[in-house]
């Protein structure tokens, strides 16, 4: 079932990708990548990266009420699940930081679940209002505004139910019970159990400075990106400007809600060519030859930074697909990074 599943997003991402690549002259795309100025990934790299402290800082926040974190010691948990993603199926990165996070600290995998899923509402939330400022100056095509669309859809469906779990705790579970009931009471302990530690995790969206201080630097953290899409950008000489810049980011993240292969192949390409291409107007070749340089720098510096921490933590894979086995299931909620 599970080689089901993992081929499966490998097709959607070889299709996603023939559709972006279709009827491009592909000599003159790697053209495009022989002659960019290269010298301005380092200024790129170092934005991304500073975007991903300041998501540790985010993380630390949401981690607050559990206890007493260090930025400097989630980061490496951050970078190891991002690379999780790019090299595992089925956003396995949010299991497997929640995983390194539990041993490390002693914290409990669901409380740690918890707040991994308010980071991705969090996230999601970003996006749109990143999405909606550009639009103020950017009028929007329709594929891009169906995009916006399932995306609040899609956060209106996981939200609702969140908060209805944190805000109303007790009516939750009298709806709940009747179902767990027919359930076998081993599976209803356990279920509990995990289900009271995951409600200590999300527990944190009662707390509006806490929330609101981990948005604003979900922002900050998002912008930080941005400015590295601008950065590389000057390099392919492409004609951008802020605007641009944050709906590509938007639309290129939100898309990646579509389940594909490791790393986003595929639907990191079309929807930012939804933006650049159809919506921009620009050359396809030139701006396919900047997502491809784009998404290696999004993906490789982190994957190979993530490697060398595994190393140092001396993690087991077994242990964490075991934990995933075991009931701990990849997060889907919003949108996360191609990260």
């Amino acid at each position: 079932m599970r080689n089901w599943r993992f081929w499966g997003s490998v097709l959607v991402s070889a299709v996603l990708l023939w559709l972006a690549l279709r009827g491009q002259d592909l000599s003159k795309t790697m053209s495009v990548l022989r002659t960019a100025e290269y010298r301005y990934v380092f200024p790129a790299l170092v934005l991304y990266f500073s975007g991903v402290w300041v998501r540790s800082v985010r993380w630390r926040w949401l981690l607050s009420p559990m206890g007493r974190y260090r930025a400097r010691s989630l980061f490496p948990v951050v970078v190891i699940g991002y690379m999780a993603n790019d090299v595992l199926p089925a956003r396995m990165g949010e299991v497997v930081r929640v995983y390194v996070l539990s041993q490390r600290e002693r914290l409990p995998k669901a409380s740690a679940l918890g707040t991994v899923v308010v980071e991705r509402l969090l996230d999601a939330i970003t996006m749109l209002l990143l999405l909606a400022v550009a639009a103020l100056l950017v009028p929007l095509s329709g594929a891009v505004e169906r995009v916006a669309l399932v995306a609040a859809l899609a956060l209106g469906v996981g939200l609702v139910p969140l908060l209805m779990l944190v805000l109303a705790p007790d009516l939750t579970y009298r709806h709940v019970a009747p179902w767990l009931a027919r359930l076998p009471t081993r599976l209803t302990n356990r279920l509990s159990s995990t289900g009271a530690g995951f409600l200590t995790g999300v527990r944190v969206l009662r707390n509006a400075r806490v929330v609101g201080f981990a948005l604003a630097l979900s922002v900050v953290a998002w912008l930080l990106e941005a400015g590295m899409y601008w950065t590389l950008a000057i390099g392919f000489d492409l004609p951008v400007g802020a605007p641009l810049v944050l709906l590509t980011l938007a639309v290129a993240n939100l898309a990646t809600l579509v389940p594909a292969a490791p790393g986003y192949v595929g639907t990191f390409e079309v929807g930012a060519l939804l933006v650049l291409s159809g919506l921009a107007g620009m050359d396809r070749e030139l701006a396919t030859g900047y997502l491809l340089a784009l998404h290696a720098a999004l993906v490789v510096p982190v994957t190979l930074l993530g490697f060398y921490y595994w190393t140092t933590h001396s993690l087991s894979l077994y242990k964490i697909r075991r934990e995933a086995s075991r009931g701990m299931a990849p997060v889907r909620v919003g949108t996360t990074p191609v990260d």
